[in-house]
């Protein structure tokens, strides 16, 4: 990982003052790099041998921080792992057209690995994860939103990076398909326990551990996992409490949201569920030999579902 921040730090360079001055700074705030670990410990998993995997650590780091600048311009926010957004701090235009050139830039680093598998798996990776933006845009305020739309706009907005992820390890090693595919499954279910986790949090957690305000989700209308078991659960005068919320983004009721979902049990089905993903990532993993490789992604697995922050 210390070579990984080494590939950062060297292709965040730009002649533009501006653009290195952005970029480094959402990249230096914290972040678990969980992604860019999962393309190491996946390629080593599968016995590889070259550097590539250093570069395409890097490039999903920038993939990722890239959806993050773009992300908090649309969502207004203000406050991302314990700091200041860059929208808030640089305003939304250089936050956007940094994002684009960090895009770019790792578009550019993973043509010089020349390997099509990698460029198809990433570019198809990229473009679900836009679409995922769009359809999670979609469902802002719509208090109609099933579970399976809510799963689906997880698997593309944030499981398909760390599919993507898992995958590339496996193609620098040439890994043969089942391998290929086993690696993949298991970053799907990872990204989706993480996910739940995160929505998990955003009615539990600290904020001073989770660096993000306490209804953030609420507040720009997010229908999440505990909010719609709350309401598939919950009697008439409870659902109606989350309905307005959804529909109206209402922070100001966010201790009477907070009550209904502690109520219905809605934080811990969704750990449940988060648990779930994590055991089937997990499963996932039975074709790789047992390595300290292997043994740091189930460990992962249990983290992406337990963890407080």
């Amino acid at each position: 990982m210390s070579a990984v921040d080494g590939v950062i730090r060297a292709r965040l360079h730009s002649e533009v003052a501006l653009v290195s001055q952005v970029a480094e700074y959402i990249i230096n705030n914290g972040g678990k790099r969980l992604r860019p670990a999962l393309v190491i410990l996946s390629a080593k998993a599968f016995a590889y041998q070259g550097a590539h995997h250093h570069d395409l650590a890097a490039v999903v780091e920038f993939i990722h921080t890239a959806t993050l600048l773009h992300d908090d311009v649309v969502d207004e926010s203000e406050l991302r792992r314990g700091h200041a957004t860059a929208n808030a701090l640089f305003g939304n235009a250089a936050s956007v057209l940094v994002g684009d050139f960090l895009y770019s830039r790792a578009f550019q680093m993973m043509v010089e690995v020349n390997d099509m598998r990698v460029m198809q798996t990433l570019a198809d990776a990229t473009n679900t994860i836009a679409e995922g933006e769009v359809l999670q845009l979609l469902s802002c305020h719509n208090a109609d939103v099933d579970v399976a739309s809510y799963l689906h706009v997880i698997h593309c907005k944030t499981a398909k990076l760390f599919e993507a992820a898992m995958r590339l390890g496996a193609i620098l090693a040439r890994a043969n398909a089942a391998e290929e595919q086993a690696a993949a499954k298991y970053g799907m279910h990872l990204g989706t326990a993480f996910q739940l986790v995160d929505d998990v949090l955003d009615y539990s957690g600290d904020e001073q551990e989770t660096g993000k305000n306490l209804g953030d989700d609420l507040a720009e209308g997010k229908p999440t996992l505990p909010l719609i078991y709350a309401m598939q659960h919950g009697d008439a005068s409870q659902v109606a409490i989350v309905r307005q919320a959804i529909e109206q983004g209402d922070i100001v009721r966010f201790a009477d949201v907070l009550q209904v979902i502690n109520q219905t049990g809605a934080l811990t089905y969704a750990r449940q569920q988060a648990q779930r993903e994590a055991d089937a990532a997990c499963e996932a993993l039975a074709v790789l030999p047992d390595t300290n490789y292997k043994q740091s992604l189930l460990q992962l697995a249990d983290f992406a579902a337990t963890r407080q922050f």
